[in-house]
């Protein structure tokens, strides 16, 4: 027989009684869940030159060569038409001739640099309603101790990618579904949400142990971070990288501090948050809990950590969007302004995204590793803008 559900049409005897009911879920539930963020019809982007762009003179162009380099590595391997099925696309052909060009001109430094983008891009700054102000925060990548046995102080589990995770995305069933993404886990042959942050740290989930943690808070910043370095008690270094989440909502464990009045508003940096957190041990592990996200790791070789676009990460160049509207992958001018005050006006490339990095002027700059990154990028909360930086005749917006 015939269902519509939500003005779409399926014949379930069909199909196996698990895709049925995948079916049912995702058409009955996952719109009204998805229009709690609607996507914006009237991003806009408006041509400018780069003698408008503030700081441009100023810019270390040399610094630019290697992770451009990089960001072409993946571009030119790319076989679609656009570099990323963003509402902004740019040109995969054109972007990939650009990229031959500079491979062939061989270039070694900063003003060779500057004229090579100046002579092959055109500078388009990224509008939402008339209004190119954004939110611009920070991540880091974060350091924690452990061990490939459990032992002593080292208790707290690291889990792989579990076992019986299931990801599903409407658009593979209809390309004209949107492009949401769901996790889950089937339970009596039912598509259902994936384990919340705390049924799994009760143990309740099949995954293996990557390695074990001797500080449940380092372990909670790691995850929200999505990367880390782990010194292990052996001496070694492993790197850690993002492997999976479990689909639950995100909710930082600054609000959560906030809402339950343990600190105030002007004290929710990271670094005051962990201090909390670590001086109330107890508590700390049932109000992270409240978080019902949880990610899971996995074990990498490279020299940074790996963003959602497929390449190790470069402090001070990576930039965290929301790939709705900025396509993974675009060079792009960055105007803001760090912690102190300080101008942050730069070459960045979109190459990471965030549960909480939604909008379409909206970025999270990487800003490297250690205890000093993390004091830097745990205040910083800017507004600012930043325009694509796009090969000529290449972009549009759909």
């Amino acid at each position: 027989m015939q269902k519509i559900i939500n003005g779409f049409w399926f014949q379930p005897k069909k199909m196996p009684k698990i895709i049925v009911s995948l079916l049912l879920i995702l058409l009955t539930g996952c719109f009204e869940k998805s229009a709690e963020l609607p996507l914006a019809e009237n991003v806009r982007l408006e041509k400018t030159s780069f003698s408008a762009l503030s700081g441009w003179q100023n810019e270390d162009f040399a610094s630019v060569i290697e992770v451009f380099a990089k960001n072409c590595q993946v571009i030119l391997r790319n076989s679609k038409p656009y570099i990323y099925d963003a509402k902004i696309k740019i040109s995969t052909p054109e972007y990939q001739d650009v990229c031959r060009r500079f491979a062939n001109q061989k270039i070694s430094d900063g003003k060779a640099m500057k004229n090579f983008i100046e002579q092959n891009f055109v500078p388009y700054a990224v509008t939402n309603n008339g209004n190119a102000d954004g939110k611009f925060t920070s991540y880091y990548e974060a350091v924690i101790r452990a061990s490939k046995t459990k032992h002593g102080a080292y208790q707290y589990p690291i889990y792989g990618k579990p076992n019986d995770l299931i990801e599903i995305n409407l658009r593979d069933f209809d390309s004209e579904l949107p492009n949401t993404r769901l996790v889950g886990r089937i339970e009596n042959n039912k598509f259902v949400p994936y384990y919340n942050r705390k049924d799994i740290e009760n143990g309740n989930i099949n995954a293996p142990v990557l390695m074990w943690g001797d500080d449940l808070v380092d372990i909670h910043f790691m995850q929200i971070q999505g990367s880390a370095v782990a010194q292990m008690d052996d001496g070694s270094e492993v790197r850690i990288g993002f492997a999976d989440s479990n689909g639950r909502k995100f909710k930082g464990i600054g609000s959560i501090l906030i809402e339950k009045g343990k600190i105030r508003r002007e004290e929710s940096s990271m670094p005051k948050i962990r201090e909390w957190l670590r001086n109330n041990p107890q508590k700390a592990k049932d109000l992270m809990a409240e978080n019902e996200r949880f990610i899971f790791q996995r074990l990498t070789d490279t020299d940074g950590p790996v963003g959602a676009y497929g390449i190790s990460l470069t402090a001070g160049r990576s930039l965290a969007v929301d790939n709705r509207y900025i396509p993974l992958g675009s060079m792009m001018w960055l105007d803001s302004h760090n912690p102190d005050n300080g101008k942050i006006r730069k070459i960045v490339f979109a190459q990471d995204i965030g549960s909480a990095i939604k909008g379409v002027v909206r970025g999270d700059y990487f800003w490297g590793h250690g205890e000093d990154a993390l004091y830097h990028a745990g205040r910083m909360n800017s507004t600012g803008k930043y325009y694509i930086l796009a090969p000529k005749n290449s972009v549009k917006v759909d």
